[in-house]
């Protein structure tokens, strides 16, 4: 999936205003103008659009852990200069606070159905005998059933 495609849909899911979205970079110590998120959240065909690289989308996602979760004590973790759909889906884990059985629930709402063992394999680290890649679908209908989920929240407040 692409990076600009999931922070957009992070936003639109939390219903996160420019200035939350400031607020998430630097709790990453990351400073980003209004200007940035802006074009990082454009559509691929506006002449402003700006391409997120990894390395932002992953100070985003420590931000957005901290947001959620507080701020751990001591160092901070390292930011990634590289994510793939595993590293992304595992710091949305985090930053949501879900257990397995919550991820499989959210999945099975969007008709994906897998194993607790295949979902244990995504978190496993790459050198593992029984990792496996997460695949676009997988977590773009991960991303699909937290923003329902969410939605349905907020639509019954």
């Amino acid at each position: 999936m692409d990076n600009n495609d999931i922070m957009r849909r992070i936003r639109y899911t939390f219903d996160f205003s420019d200035t939350q979205m400031i607020s998430i970079f630097s709790q990453a110590a990351l400073e980003v103008t209004r200007e940035q998120i802006s074009d990082w959240l454009k559509k691929e065909d506006d002449p402003s659009f700006k391409k997120c690289d990894d390395k932002q989308l992953a100070y985003f996602l420590n931000g957005l852990i901290n947001e959620k979760r507080g701020k751990k004590e001591g160092a901070q973790p390292a930011i990634e200069k590289h994510l793939n759909n595993n590293i992304i889906f595992r710091k949305l884990k985090i930053a949501l606070n879900l257990k397995s059985e919550e991820i499989l629930a959210i999945l099975n709402n969007t008709n994906i159905n897998i194993s607790k063992h295949e979902l244990s394999a995504f978190f496993r680290k790459p050198g593992h005998k029984h990792y496996r890649e997460c695949k676009d679908q997988i977590l773009r209908n991960f991303l699909t059933g937290i923003q329902q989920n969410s939605r349905d929240k907020t639509s019954k407040e």
